[in-house]
């Protein structure tokens, strides 16, 4: 299973992730950020900049208990283009 590895903040809701493959990619998250809990994080970049990995999980996470699914982000930053 490959998991997330590091993460930094970019701009807007772009980030750049390392996984635990060796490989990186930046990726938008602005489609991942749906719900209550990540109202937050959309409503505040100062809060969206907050993003961490656990280690544990092996994603990311933000103080809110927000988190997205590494699987997901590991297609989506190696799916091709469509």
């Amino acid at each position: 299973m490959v998991r997330i590895r590091t993460v930094r903040p970019l701009n807007g809701f772009r980030v750049r992730l390392g996984f635990t493959d060796g490989t990186e990619s930046e990726l938008d998250l602005t489609p991942y950020l749906r719900g209550p809990i990540f109202e937050p994080l959309r409503t505040s970049h100062e809060a969206f900049a907050r993003v961490s990995v656990d280690a544990q999980l092996g994603t990311i996470v933000w103080p809110n208990g927000a988190d997205i699914d590494p699987d997901v982000l590991y297609e989506a930053a190696h799916r091709g283009p469509t």
